[in-house]
């Protein structure tokens, strides 16, 4: 399981959110196998004057939050494609990107009405 949290200026990403998104998701699906139809992205655009940080009007920060049970060369797969991949495709450079991983156990999640150590998916977490 992994959602995604996108951080930015609503001035330079609310008109690119699908190209965005897709980016992001053919990472998630090349480096870690998630199905291409699983796709569970929030966009939370912010005013210029509310996102404070030394970098440009471009500056993108991504949460990616999921289930424990990746390996760490997963984990460093994932974050290579962001820079190798995403970053390219949007026209950002390495110092307008900023991902974090962010794992709980599946026991911590509810999902489908049940917890997420009793769900069922369709793709494998411990890669």
């Amino acid at each position: 399981m992994a959602q995604v949290k996108v951080y930015g200026r609503r001035s330079a990403w609310a008109p690119r959110r699908a190209e965005v998104s897709d980016a992001i998701h053919g990472a998630l699906v090349d480096a870690w196998g998630l199905p291409a139809d699983k796709r569970f992205h929030r966009f939370l655009l912010l005013d210029d004057e509310d996102l404070v940080a030394p970098r440009s009007s471009d500056y993108l920060v991504v949460e990616v939050v999921c289930f424990t049970g990746r390996s760490a060369a997963a984990k460093r797969a994932l974050l290579t494609a962001f820079f190798a991949d995403v970053a390219p495709a949007l026209g950002l450079a390495p110092d307008d990107l900023e991902v974090m991983i962010l794992e709980s156990p599946p026991e911590h999640w509810g999902i489908r009405g049940v917890s997420g150590d009793e769900l069922t998916l369709g793709y494998r977490v411990d890669v």
